[in-house]
């Protein structure tokens, strides 16, 4: 079929919504309709080829870019004061998307960033083994000493499209395969503000209200067509849960010298891994099952810098080997935060620019029309919760693709009496000036 032909199908599939489901097979799409949103429905828009198992042979290769990607992405949020929480699986995996849909040197600086390296398309299917092996991570799990508890870690993709584009039927088909993401048709054009209502609940009802207003008012506009979001929940409990009766006030101290008060929660029997390094302790606290743990690095006193600087270049790898069992009389304090980072100026400090650029940017193979899409907003929300029974954790990734501002014509109609000047462009000589009452005379 050719891209005419594809684009013609999803359109009329779309023209179709008013009398029901349109399905095709090969390189047809399926067009569902599905109530929600303020205008009644949204129309569902998803290739009929079926989610791949993945390619496993390729996830350490993905993980090693992740690292390197988090290491990034850590080092350029966290050079703000303040807590931190960002989830890099979630934009990796939304930078994924958006990879592709790319070509060109737009996509080349996006591998770079993201570590595909010479993998190629082999890359997704590598980013589609690591969403399959996170979320087994979730499920029943039976603690050492017999009891049960139950993860929860699930993750979502999803597109939010300009409705009545023709999007690329290889586009839908790679998201569908590797992603498992359809679009959802919207109108950003005409019903901006209940767009973004429509994707805000969305990222909610997949984080469990804990991503909120991931998108702010004054984002999206009128020239928005796609925006990509990724969105990761994950409610663990402890291997071996805190005794709520051993948590007391305790005395947290700031980095800037001054003291606050704190809950300490206490575990003085926990069985977990411990590491030593230079100028830092580390211990590796297990979730249920032991499949899943909490890491948390302790620096010395006045070795913070050192040692962040050093655990944001990929040192995790390191504490992980150097950790060995041991028993841990253990206090955390309780904490829950969230934080917001925009992450377009850095992700080009990163290395790809060209995505951003109104002018260069390519991603020409989103659609099969005559549209010149760039990335306008990469927005990122992480939070998280510790208590004495384990950990809530959520976070989501929107990449918000923008078309450049058509030029506008400005009606003109001369149907009154007007005055003409011919003259040269350079110089402005007037060689014949005049004035027009009546055409017909």
């Amino acid at each position: 079929m050719t891209p005419l032909a594809r684009r013609t199908a999803l359109q009329l599939g779309l023209a179709a919504l008013a009398v029901g489901t349109v399905s095709g097979c090969g390189d047809d799409v399926i067009v569902d309709p599905e109530p929600a949103g303020p205008d009644g429905e949204i129309e569902l828009v998803s290739s009929d080829v079926p989610r791949a198992a993945g390619d496993v042979t390729v996830l350490p290769d993905v993980v090693a870019g992740l690292r390197t990607l988090a290491s990034g992405l850590y080092d350029g949020v966290a050079a703000q004061p303040g807590n931190v929480v960002l989830s890099p699986y979630s934009v990796l995996v939304a930078l994924g998307m958006t990879l592709v849909g790319a070509a060109g040197t737009t996509a080349d600086e996006m591998r770079g960033v993201l570590g595909v390296g010479d993998l190629g398309d082999r890359w997704h299917k590598g980013v589609n083994a690591l969403t399959s092996y996170v979320e087994g991570l979730a499920g029943s799990q039976q603690r050492a000493d017999g009891s049960a508890a139950t993860l929860v870690l699930t993750t979502a993709n999803q597109l939010f499209g300009q409705r009545e584009v023709g999007w690329s039927a290889d586009f839908l088909d790679l998201l569908a395969k590797e992603y498992g993401a359809p679009i959802r048709a919207v109108d950003f054009a005409g019903a901006t503000e209940d767009a973004r209502v429509l994707i805000n609940d969305w990222v909610e009802q997949q984080t469990n209200d804990r991503i909120v207003d991931l998108i702010p008012e004054g984002v999206l506009d009128t020239l928005t067509r796609l925006v990509l979001v990724n969105a990761i929940y994950l409610k663990a409990p402890w291997e071996q849960p805190f005794e709520k009766d051993l948590t007391a006030p305790g005395t947290f101290h700031r980095a800037d010298g001054t003291d606050v008060e704190v809950d300490l929660m206490r575990r003085p029997d926990l069985a977990a891994r411990l590491a030593r390094g230079e100028g830092w302790r580390a211990v590796v606290v297990p979730y249920a099952g032991q499949r899943l743990a909490m890491t948390v690095v302790v620096p010395d006193e006045g070795a913070f810098a050192q040692v962040e600087s050093a655990v944001a270049g990929d040192g995790l790898a390191g504490i992980l080997q150097a950790a060995e069992p041991a028993a841990v009389d253990l206090s955390l304090p309780k904490w829950r935060f969230r934080t917001q980072a925009p992450l377009g100026d850095l992700l080009a400090a990163l290395g790809m620019p060209t995505a951003f650029d109104d002018r260069r940017a390519d991603f020409s193979p989103m659609t099969d029309e005559d549209l010149l899409l760039y990335i306008a907003a990469v927005l990122h929300q992480g939070f998280i919760a510790v208590d004495e029974e384990g950990t809530e954790a959520a976070a989501a990734t929107a990449v918000v693709m923008r078309t450049e501002s058509a030029v506008v014509a400005e009606e003109v109609v001369v149907d009154r009496p007007y005055l003409f000047v011919i003259h040269d462009v350079e110089h402005g000589t007037p060689l014949f000036v005049g004035r027009v009452s009546d055409p017909t005379a």
